[in-house]
């Protein structure tokens, strides 16, 4: 079994114990933030994903979102969310995702991204492509800012810093509509199959950002900080776009106007 497929029938499995439990959570605690909420199936989800690539690859390292760094000593590192999307799945609002991703000596090479609700699986591996269900996806052509669907998340400190209420309502005013969906990864999926056309989002982390990252590029797209600079998962901002507007989005983000809007 290849890595990948390993990665999917993993992200598959771990997406059947999300369905299975969906409006049956019983458990909820917070983290750092009174609106960042875990779950006991975030924890039971994480706690199998963890399991089986021990069992599988027990050299490699593994990054997970509630259990933090677990060290091998590996040019090899899984990064896992083993619910991207908490707070809707607590609210059985059915928009969150299971996501999967590999860096090899610091390059993400894998990612997966399931949706146990719509049974879509998104996948990518470095300089293959990317797809959705097998089949290969692209992102969209929509040439102008003005034309696009968006699509953003707010941090969980967003109530302390209102900066990301700042670039909606910037935003608002130079796109053709925004939603919100509660799933950073989904989103960046969704970027990368066409259905929006661009993305961005402060205070994620590398587990939220690393699988959508590689199957955005795969699908022809563009990812990189808001002012256009190198994308590192590690740093928690990020810019993502089918590379079309991706100059006229950076623009607004860094409070510019864009060569477009000034032709």
């Amino acid at each position: 079994m290849s890595m990948m497929e390993f990665a999917v029938q993993l992200a598959r499995e771990a997406g059947g114990i999300l369905r299975q439990h969906l409006g049956r959570v019983s458990e909820i605690s917070h983290k750092s933030s009174q609106l960042d909420l875990v779950t006991e199936v975030d924890v039971l989800s994480e706690q199998y994903i963890k399991e089986k690539i021990a069992a599988h690859y027990p050299r490699h390292d593994i990054l997970a979102e509630e259990s933090g760094h677990q060290r091998a000593e590996s040019t090899y590192r899984w990064l896992v969310d083993p619910l991207d999307g908490t707070t809707n799945y607590a609210h059985g609002y059915p928009f969150f995702a299971v996501c999967l991703a590999v860096e090899r000596e610091g390059e993400v090479i894998l990612g997966v991204v399931y949706d146990p609700i719509r049974d879509e699986l998104f996948a990518a591996e470095k300089g293959s492509g990317a797809t959705l269900n097998g089949r290969p996806i692209r992102v969209s052509r929509v040439p102008r800012l003005i034309d696009s669907l968006l699509v953003t998340g707010f941090p969980y400190n967003v109530r302390n810093d209102p900066t990301s209420i700042e670039y909606f309502f910037r935003f608002m005013n130079r796109a053709q509509a925004i939603r919100r969906d509660g799933s950073a990864a989904l989103d960046m999926c969704y970027v990368a199959c066409g259905r929006f056309d661009g993305f961005w989002e402060m205070g994620l982390n590398p587990w939220d950002m690393a699988a959508g990252q590689l199957i955005i590029e795969e699908a022809g797209g563009r990812v990189t900080k808001f002012d256009g600079r190198p994308f590192t998962i590690y740093e928690p901002e990020v810019l993502a776009s089918n590379g079309l507007i991706h100059e006229e989005m950076s623009a607004v983000l860094m409070g510019e106007r864009s060569s477009a809007e000034t032709k």
